[in-house]
């Protein structure tokens, strides 16, 4: 007998996809349903919310690559302008790290409600929906950059609204939760978010192109993607599915707020994810304003994104196999690591060992991502254990309550990302150097690994090895 007759056998049923794309039953922990029809269902969905995901994080980062391209440049002594950017623009270092902290805050604030949207509208409808929401900023960008004119609270106003792009990945992070089971959460949320992180790669190595093609000029890198926008709604409305048990009242992610593990969690990952985020989007500036290199800036500032986002995935299966904890340590202390040799980087002015350091950076960033993740699903499944009552309604409610808290942790998180472009404004401001700035991160970085250690290492922590 074939695992799908002994499926049927056992009167399972759930799977079938029903009027409006609904799932009625899902049940992944199941070893029959998951091997006969759920892993097929899952990965097609898995497939179309990577696509989604992609494009916004993509839209989200916009701004980091069209800013390099807006800079002036300054005379150092009298700090007139000496040669305008591209469209006759001419943004000083400050004004581009508010445009990207702008960008960066206001899709970290996003994840919050696009959150709670996957249970109140279902996961295959909320993808659609965000999806068409990503040609406000595309074309809004567009817009905005034809006239150097424009004032700059204008620029500020349309950047904020980049901010959908970042608040898609978590909905996308908390829908496909509910479709993996347990032993395959790291790895199935690691190459979803991988796949969305990834887009900030792809849209600062492709921006610059689409910048030189044509006569479109700079509007040319919102234009491009509302076609890829528009494409996203469309694969998600034809191929993907909503969960019944995914869509239910918002209490669960309410009550996930209740657990200090979810507020801990949201702090470590401000050190994961936030600097990924923070570190993407000033990256090409930094390279611009402490090196003066907008050549390599627009040529290779997609690399650490890129290195970050492959990476994340294995950060996920690397605690599947080890535990999240134990890799969440590790990442923090070489994050730490290299955030010191990039100070070494800009004191000796080596743009060699500045570059080579935040590649490492990004490595440990993606790495410490898919861990802190892998952690989330693991702290709710011994929360449930500890409170002692395995019926099919507690799991469910826990289960629920885990995906509530990727999207709540996911928000919090992605404030590292509005923080970081600031602190560096500050820091350049007050100093005349980022030195200050790395140096902070370098604290930053050792705490949180101390922070993971006392809680999710030490023994006799209640979560320990989690």
């Amino acid at each position: 007998m074939t695992i799908s007759d002994k499926a049927e056998a056992l009167d399972i049923e759930p799977g079938v996809i029903g009027k409006g794309r609904w799932i009625e039953r899902w049940m992944p922990e199941n070893e029959l349903f998951w091997e006969s029809r759920g892993k097929k269902i899952a990965f097609r969905n898995l497939v179309f919310s990577i696509v989604a995901e992609h494009i916004g994080f993509s839209v989200w980062l916009l701004w980091s690559i069209v800013v390099v391209r807006m800079y002036g440049t300054f005379d150092a002594t009298t700090g007139e302008l000496v040669a305008a950017g591209a469209n006759g623009w001419a943004l000083t270092a400050s004004q581009g790290f508010t445009l990207l902290a702008t960008a960066s805050g206001v899709g970290a604030f996003l994840r919050i409600p696009y959150t709670f949207a996957v249970p109140i509208f279902g996961g295959r409808n909320w993808t659609v929906i965000s999806a068409l929401l990503l040609l406000v900023p595309t074309l809004g960008l567009a817009w905005v950059v034809q006239d150097p004119t424009t004032p700059f609270s204008v620029l500020v106003l349309v950047a904020a609204t980049a901010g959908f792009g970042g608040g898609n990945f978590a909905s996308s992070m908390a829908n496909i939760t509910f479709f993996y089971p347990e032993k395959e959460k790291g790895w199935a949320l690691g190459l979803n978010a991988a796949g969305g992180n990834i887009g900030v790669a792809v849209a600062q190595k492709l921006v610059p192109l689409v910048i030189g093609i044509g006569a479109l000029g700079l509007s040319a890198a919102g234009l491009v993607y509302v076609p890829l926008a528009l494409a996203a709604a469309i694969l998600a409305f034809l191929f993907m599915d909503n969960l019944r048990e995914a869509k239910a009242d918002p209490k669960p992610t309410a009550k996930s707020l209740q657990h200090g593990h979810t507020w801990l969690m949201a702090f470590l990952y401000i050190g994961t994810f936030g600097s990924f985020i923070g570190y993407s989007a000033a990256f090409p500036t930094l390279l611009t304003v402490v090196f003066e290199r907008a050549d390599i800036a627009l040529g290779w500032g997609f690399l650490g994104a890129l290195l970050g986002s492959l990476s994340r995935p294995y950060g996920g299966r690397l605690a599947d196999r080890i535990g999240g904890s134990i890799v969440t340590v590790i990442s923090f202390v070489v994050m730490a690591a290299a955030g010191y040799t990039a100070v070494l980087g800009v004191q000796q002015k080596s743009l060699a060992i500045f570059f080579a350091s935040f590649m490492v950076l990004f490595v440990a960033t993606g790495i410490g991502n898919g861990s802190t993740y892998r952690m989330i699903p693991s702290i709710f499944s011994r929360l449930h254990a500890a409170k002692g009552e395995d019926t099919d309604e507690s799991r469910l409610d826990f289960k629920r309550q885990s995906a509530g808290a990727v999207g709540i942790i996911s928000a919090v998180g992605a404030f590292g990302g509005f923080a970081i472009p600031f602190v560096y404004k500050i820091s350049k401001e007050m100093s005349g150097t980022i030195v200050p700035a790395l140096q902070i991160y370098v604290v930053v970085f050792l705490a949180m690994a101390a922070i993971t250690w006392l809680a999710y290492l030490r023994k006799g922590a209640t979560m320990r090895n989690v």
